[in-house]
């Protein structure tokens, strides 16, 4: 599966787990050279608290584009170390 936004491939890993209908990365497949601070996080009842990345390619700022779970809930466990998308993002095999 590859994570591409404005022509450019985020990620790109065999290795995805699919939660909620999200593909998760895993952290090692993202391409850093896209992949920026956010200081943004957000709570989910049984994931626990996600922290964000924000996307940087071409001079073109995708803000909280990317987001993951530091510290998951045990039930969210499969998911750590593991990096989703959206905003426009586009999943693809």
């Amino acid at each position: 599966m590859k994570a591409i936004w404005n022509d450019a491939v985020i990620a790109q890993s065999d290795d995805t787990v699919i939660v909620e209908g999200n593909h998760y990365f895993p952290e090692s497949s993202l391409n850093r050279d896209y992949v920026t601070f956010s200081n943004h996080h957000t709570m989910c009842a049984w994931k626990g608290q996600a922290s964000y990345y924000s996307l940087l390619v071409n001079g073109e700022m995708n803000t909280d584009a990317a987001w993951y779970y530091p510290d998951p809930k045990p039930e969210a466990d499969n998911i750590k170390g593991r990096v989703a998308f959206w905003k426009g993002v586009k999943i693809e095999p």
